[in-house]
This record gives C-alpha cells, structure tokens and sequence, in this order.
C-alpha cells in the first residue's frame, strides 16, 4: 500500500493550541503524585524487562529529556517494570532493525517509519496492532485527525507518531547580515546568490549531515515538490502517469546540483551524521538549516537560540507554491508481535504517548506534535521562533511525503545513494533520471 502523497495531513496547529493532556476514560486508570494519568499494571508482582529502541541520543534536545523524564516516572510508579532504552541515532537504527527484522528479534518497542517504510515490517507480522491500547484513555483521540492513517493498514494501526512536521529553512539573521543580506530569499536564484554572498564572507552557507542519507534527500524532494508545480509526482510515477525521465525531476536534480557547486553544504558533508549536521548551525557556524520543523525545540534550546528566525522554502524558477511542504508524519513508535509481554509494552506505550505531549510542551517543544496541545505558546514562554513557526501550519495547502515514506524500500535505497553521490560528483542529470527510473522498474 502507498499512500497518496496528495492526501492532506491534519497539521493545524496555532499559537493557542488544543487537547486534554489528562487521560479519560479507561476503569483500569491510576493516577500518580505527579498527576500523571497510567494504565494499571495487570501483574503487579511479575518482573517485566521492556526493551525500547529510540532516536533521542542527544542529551541536549528536549526529546531526549522528554524520553528520560517519562521511563524514570514509569519505572518510579511500577518497581516490577524496567525500561532498557537502545538508544541510537535515525540511520543506525534503520539498520539495525533491518537485522533485527530477518531474525524476528524486534525489539519489545521500535522505531518505524510512516506508509511504505513500514509497510514491509506489517508484512512479515513482526508488529502488533495497536487498537486496542489506542482504545485505552482516549489515546486515539489525542492525534490530529487523519494522522494516524499514515500508519494504518488493512483497519488495524501499527505504530503511534511522535510528531508531524513540515520542513522550514532555519537562518542565522546575524549571520545573514554579516554577509549583507537583507531580506529572506523568495525565489530559488535569490537562494543561490545568498549562498555565495555567504560562502564569499567564509560563512558556511547551510548546515547538513549527509552521512545519514535521508537528509539530502529531503532536501531534494522540496526542490522536485517546486519543480513539478505541486503535490504528487511519485504517485504518479507508481500509477504509470510519468517516468523518472520528465523534466521536472531532471530539472530538479540540475537545480540541487546548483547548491552543492555553489559550496552551499559543509566541505565532507557525506561524513557528517544528522546531529553533527543540525549542531553546525545551533552552534553558529551555518547560516541555514533545511530541516523539519522537530528541529524548533532544539534549536530554541541552542546558543544561537536568540539569532534565529524561518521562512518557507522558495519557489524554483517560477514554478510552486510556498504553502505547500515537505510532510512528515514523524518516525513512531511500534510494538514487537514476538514481544513476552505484549501486554505490559502496549500499557507503557499508552502512558508514554499520553504524556509524551505534555512534557514535550513543558520542555517547550510542542511546534510540530502529532496530538493536540492544551496550551498558549505565548503565555508559556515559547519563543518568537516557535510561534513564528506554529503559524506557518495554519495555512498549508498540500504537500508530498518523503521519498523513502513513498516509494518501495528497494528503490527508496537507489534514490538516496544516487543524490548522496550528488554531494561528491557532478553528475549529468539525465543519467540520475536513468538510475532511478531503472531501479523502479526493477523493484515494482
């Protein structure tokens, strides 16, 4: 099953934002000192080990102590259950799962991705539906409507989604003055020229960690989104109404490679992961980051917190429309069918979710969550950041997902090692056309 990339995702989110973050409902409820609603625990005397795989390596962010504040308050209300975090960064934990995965030794909770990266996982029945814990509490109630469609299949829903984003450009406004720049780039050659204004000033233009492929890549799908002139190019080529060859996504690969020439990215960005990538620009030493809007807590929680301001990516040679994004349902968190104690994960899972928003606004993170908040960004101190991009959700008219949460996982690889290869060599477009077209064919 693929998704259609067309398909709107309930994003509304504005500065004063709505839902209970108590539980409600559920007879098998308690509540403890700290006021925090939890599933009882239906073995109080049974020594339970849960394994939770996670992508929260980075002391610094608010999702790590959103992670960390949430086990130990669980492990403090129930004595009998322990919390064993795997803890791993986004690429090491694709892979590590995909080992995991052949030997059916999937973790008791792991970390999916929405539509067609998860999709194989379902397959193969490595996880366990979760209806029945999105029953428990109102938990179901807690998403954006449509969200959890992304994670669905057949009627029944695999994973809960920490998140649902949309990709900003992140930039440095003392930077950008250094470099005597004075407004915000509109067009993608008023991107181009800012870049070597930057570069001339020995500024790195903007920050990536393209050692986790996935960065360049959805990088590259805002360009094509622009290109195209809209939503759906890869629906389209599943459904045989275009190729990898049409213009849009040569152009589109011309127009990427035009960054890279430009020196636009760190010099050895193939080697640079994620967090080493995003920690370039909150330490000063980028002008812009292209990233999802998850980003905003962290950033906020930087030294440069104060400098930083975002604007929407910019047209591509006159063609798109700025309020359409980059989606990202985000990664989710999915349950072993093999687990010993499929009970007690899903009735940890159903209090982590629960309060998963409320510390994520305490932690002042909320721009981006997949449920609803109850709470003003602006009377609880969030930042002009923040709320700046809160707004921006309110106005969305469409957008595609990313490559690899569209495409089948065999092409999904083709495509991000051939734009990773774009970091390292110019190569003729027509031929990256060819390379992908040839991988969709092989693996449809």
């Amino acid at each position: 099953m693929i998704l259609n990339s067309k398909k709107m995702i309930g994003v509304a989110l504005t500065g004063a934002l709505t839902l209970s973050l108590t539980a409600c409902g559920g007879t098998d409820t308690k509540t403890t000192d700290s006021g925090s609603a939890t599933t009882g625990d239906k073995s109080t005397d049974k020594k339970v080990t849960i394994s939770f795989q996670n992508i929260y390596p980075d002391p610094t962010t608010p999702s790590y102590k959103m992670l960390h504040s949430i086990v130990d308050q669980y492990q403090k209300d129930h004595p009998n259950v322990t919390i064993e975090l795997d803890t791993l960064n986004t690429d090491q934990q694709k892979m590590k799962l995909k080992t995991q995965a052949a030997s059916k030794e999937v973790p008791d909770i792991t970390i999916v991705n929405p539509a067609a990266q998860m999709k194989p996982f379902v397959d193969a029945k490595l996880l366990a539906p979760l209806n029945d814990m999105l029953d428990q509490n109102g938990l179901k109630d807690t998403y954006q409507k449509g969200l959890l469609d992304n994670y669905s299949f057949d009627g029944n829903t695999y994973a809960v989604p920490d998140g649902n984003n949309i990709e900003v450009v992140y930039y440095n406004k003392e930077l950008f003055q250094q470099a005597g720049i004075a407004k915000t780039p509109t067009t993608f050659d008023e991107l181009l020229q800012d870049v070597k204004a930057l570069k001339a000033k020995g500024i790195t233009p903007i920050a990536i960690g393209e050692k986790d492929s996935w960065t360049g890549s959805f990088l590259f799908m805002n360009i094509l989104l622009r290109t195209y002139g809209g939503p759906g190019f890869l629906k389209d080529v599943v459904d045989g109404k275009k190729t990898f060859n049409d213009p849009a996504f040569t152009l589109a690969v011309d127009r990427f490679q035009d960054l890279v020439q430009a020196g636009a990215f760190p010099d050895g960005a193939t080697s640079i992961d994620y967090n080493a990538g995003g920690n370039i620009f909150k330490t000063g030493k980028a002008a812009m980051y292209i990233m999802g809007t998850w980003e905003t807590g962290s950033i906020d929680a930087s030294s440069v917190a104060s400098k930083v301001a975002a604007f929407q990516f910019p047209t591509v040679d006159g063609k798109g429309d700025v309020n359409q994004y980059m989606l990202a349902p985000g990664s989710a968190f999915a349950v072993s069918a093999n687990s010993e104690h499929v009970q007690e994960t899903k009735d940890f899972l159903n209090y982590f979710a629960l309060n998963l928003p409320k510390k994520q606004f305490e932690y002042k993170n909320a721009v981006g969550l997949g449920q609803k908040i109850d709470g003003d960004l602006k009377a609880s101190g969030y930042s002009d950041l923040a709320i700046s991009v809160a707004g921006l959700f309110n106005n969305i008219s469409g957008g595609d997902l990313a490559f690899d949460n569209t495409m089948n996982p065999a092409t999904a690889q083709a495509h991000l090692g051939s734009i990773q290869n774009l970091f390292v060599q110019k190569v003729d477009a027509v031929q990256v056309a060819k390379e992908h077209q040839s991988a969709f064919e092989a693996n449809k």
